[in-house]
């Protein structure tokens, strides 16, 4: 068991992931109190923002097995499109989601102030933008380069 755990500690691609999830969403953060004058916890744990953390990480996961077991591997066949599908949903789907929370928002409202209904609101921030998918994913293969 020991064993296993010193195993963990010295997977440098894990850390090296974990690390640019971890900037990401750091740089998110201090984003948000820049522009708010506030600091809210949630925007450390929550989904959606500048820049994308999951696109950070999934990219800095292929990055580094790329760099580790070769651009011509399963491994990083397997990771890029790990990386892919998380891009694709994290700026598409997830975002379409937070379009849709916003507009059951507005009805939600329209319905509470008529009387009718009385619900919580939805979140509304569930995905990103492309852009900040793309700097996410920049940030995750500058860290991985950076670790190796």
């Amino acid at each position: 068991m020991q064993d296993v755990f010193k195993q963990l500690f010295q997977n440098k691609i894990l850390w090296t992931t974990l690390s640019s999830w971890f900037i990401a969403q750091t740089i998110k953060v201090s984003l948000g109190v820049i522009r708010q004058k506030r600091f809210d916890f949630r925007w450390f744990v929550g989904t959606g923002g500048m820049p994308s953390s999951h696109a950070a990480g999934a990219s800095c996961l292929a990055t580094a097995i790329g760099i580790q077991y070769g651009v011509n591997s399963a491994y990083f066949a397997l990771a890029v499109f790990f990386a892919l599908v998380v891009m694709f949903d994290a700026q598409g789907v997830r975002r379409a989601t937070g379009r849709q929370a916003r507009i059951l928002n507005k009805i939600s409202e329209d319905i509470y102030w008529q009387g009718r209904i009385q619900e919580g609101r939805l979140r509304e921030l569930v995905g990103h933008t492309p852009v900040e998918v793309i700097v996410g994913a920049l940030i995750g293969i500058v860290i991985a380069f950076i670790a190796y």
